[in-house]
């Protein structure tokens, strides 16, 4: 069993702002409630996860409708705080689940897999990736960030599995690496030029991005191709709460 931490603290952005005049992103309402209940309601389903830590606005989140098993935690100033109170409010050392509050497509099944998937190897970090084709087929249309590998093209998740004792030493590569995470070049240079040259020729492989980030935080970690769209289907952007408010309203 795991527990989850579900980052919730991201102001509302400039372009959602026209459409939700919520303070915070967490809070945007899709199909009649907030989008971070869903979120919520699928890893409170999952089979594999036990407690949740909600971290951020207390006060708003407060007035949600939660599952019984939710813990609310005041969130910090950045992404990277309010991961280190998310880690200090568990109480343990065991690996945890760190999800966003912004993907509320997100599936018990999804999270099942993504977590029996992560049991079958031992290392510090999990992060999970989705092809293009599997993004394409089950949600035509919608737009990710890509990145083409020798392997094949892939999008990542907006959530990973990680062991809490790693966390306080990796975390200033850590918010670099999640501050550049949908600007592929970025990414490239931060890892190292030889990086950026088979990016560029599309000759890098997964595996040796996995050792390089694995050698910049002084951890070990591995990618999990996953099945499931939702993973990363994040909204932050008109076109990403068009897709996610039609797909619940086809839903109900």
């Amino acid at each position: 069993m795991y527990d989850a931490i579900i980052l919730a603290g991201g102001e509302n952005s400039e372009r959602l702002s026209q459409f939700s005049s919520q303070s915070y992103e967490a809070m945007i309402e899709i199909a009649g409630k907030p989008m971070v209940t869903f979120v919520a309601d699928a890893l409170a389903a999952a089979p594999q996860v036990e407690r949740i830590f909600i971290i951020g606005p207390v006060k708003q989140l407060a007035n949600c409708n939660f599952p019984g098993n939710v813990v609310l935690v005041e969130g910090g100033n950045t992404i990277i705080e309010t991961i280190q109170l998310g880690m200090e409010a568990l109480g343990h050392q065991r690996k945890v689940l760190v999800v966003t509050a912004d993907i509320p497509l997100l599936t018990p099944a999804a999270v099942d897999h993504f977590l029996s998937q992560c049991a079958e190897v031992e290392v510090d970090l999990y992060y999970p990736i989705v092809s293009q084709e599997t993004n394409n087929q089950q949600y035509p249309g919608n737009k990710r960030t890509y990145v083409r590998f020798r392997d094949g093209i892939y999008t990542g998740g907006n959530i990973f599995l990680v062991n809490p004792a790693v966390v306080p030493h990796c975390l200033s590569v850590a918010s670099e690496l999640i501050d550049n995470r949908k600007n592929p070049f970025k990414l490239c240079c931060l890892l190292g030029w030889g990086f950026v040259l088979r990016f560029l020729i599309g000759k890098l492989s997964l595996s040796k991005v996995q050792e390089r980030v694995a050698d910049l935080l002084g951890i070990t970690g591995t990618v999990i191709q996953s099945p499931y769209p939702e993973l990363g289907i994040d909204v932050d952007k008109p076109s990403d709460l068009e897709l996610v408010r039609t797909t619940f309203s086809f839903r109900m």
